[in-house]
């Protein structure tokens, strides 16, 4: 059965259907959905009951697992619950408890409801996430997606002139101030090294222009400091106005696959956040991106892909009161 996109927001996010994701897939299945993601910038894949294994699997399609020496995360290599190839972007500890609200892995991982794109902290941002969900809790954790490449057409003529060229820095440092975190270790400080990358990029195929923005953006090179953070706050208010956020509301099984992030290569556009339980978000897991409750697999990296989105996490509430396996969302980052 071929591939087939139903639009679930204007030309921003797609629900795809006619495709079993746990199962290998084929070049043309690969091609379909690379086109649907350069016309999309996040795809959904409902009823996808994927194990960690078959996620990872897929997303290998796309391109090479996102790899790096420093982590994105503060978590302690022996505290980890899960195994190589899945970031974990639960409120759970190793034993599948839910974290302490004094946990300064907790404090860290609250970052992420701020406005970001994924990877924006790595030299080369990832292509593709995928997040899965698995644990639904009974109310919020939406993920909201942004997309970047209507918010830069929607910006004024002299304002585009503006950001042109402009060169921003980013870092997990600038994202954790912004929310008051600022308990990181000389170590943990290194790891998280500013890097730079253009404010507009343009896509690869498409040559269709997005804004780069990450609440992981707190400098722009030449300009001070609190005119580049205002002037960027600016940026994003503007561009995360509901006109431009697709908010995917969670249901077991859901796999979406927003064009973002393979980890080292390129991006695409859309910016999201989650918005997790009122007291914290209950299990999701990363094996590319993160859902409401649920795993993320693998980032692809690829070589200069505009990210379409910016992305976060909505609060939810803090139960597990639908633990199902499956679902995938696609996104490119």
């Amino acid at each position: 059965m071929s591939i087939s996109i139903r639009p679930l927001q204007g030309a921003f996010a797609g629900e795809a259907s006619g495709l079993d994701i746990t199962k290998p897939i084929d070049r043309a299945d690969v091609a379909a959905i690379d086109a649907g993601m350069d016309a999309y910038a996040v795809l959904v894949f409902r009823d996808q009951h994927l194990t960690d294994e078959q996620q990872i699997a897929f997303t290998l399609n796309f391109g090479e697992l996102e790899s790096y020496r420093s982590p994105g995360h503060i978590r302690k290599r022996e505290d980890q619950r899960l195994g190589p190839g899945i970031a974990d972007f639960s409120n759970l500890d190793r034993h599948g408890k839910i974290m302490s609200a004094e946990d300064r892995v907790w404090f860290f991982k609250l970052g992420d409801r701020l406005w970001h794109s994924d990877s924006s902290f790595r030299p080369a941002p990832a292509k593709y996430s995928l997040l899965s969900g698995r644990v639904i809790p009974s109310w919020g954790a939406n993920t909201e997606f942004a997309d970047m490449r209507t918010a830069y057409d929607a910006l004024d003529e002299r304002t585009k002139a503006e950001v042109a060229d402009l060169i921003c820095e980013h870092s997990l440092v600038y994202s954790r101030e912004a929310i008051g975190f600022v308990d990181l270790t000389p170590e943990e400080i290194a790891a998280f090294t500013p890097v730079r990358h253009p404010l507009v990029r343009r896509h690869p195929v498409t040559g269709r222009p997005s804004l780069f923005l990450s609440a992981h953006a707190g400098a722009v090179v030449g300009w001070t400091v609190p005119e580049a953070r205002i002037f960027l706050r600016d940026l994003t208010e503007h561009a995360t106005q509901r006109e431009f956020v697709y908010s995917h509301v969670w249901k077991p099984g859901d796999a979406p696959w927003p064009a973002l992030r393979p980890r080292r290569g390129s991006r695409r556009a859309p910016d999201h956040t989650r918005r997790p339980p009122p007291d914290r978000l209950i299990g999701p897991r990363r094996a590319l991106k993160r859902p409401a409750a649920g795993r993320l697999a693998a980032n692809v990296p690829l070589p200069s892909l505009a990210c379409p989105f910016m992305s976060r996490w909505v609060r939810a509430a803090r139960d597990t009161s639908t633990v199902t396996p499956g679902g995938a969302m696609l996104f490119p980052l």
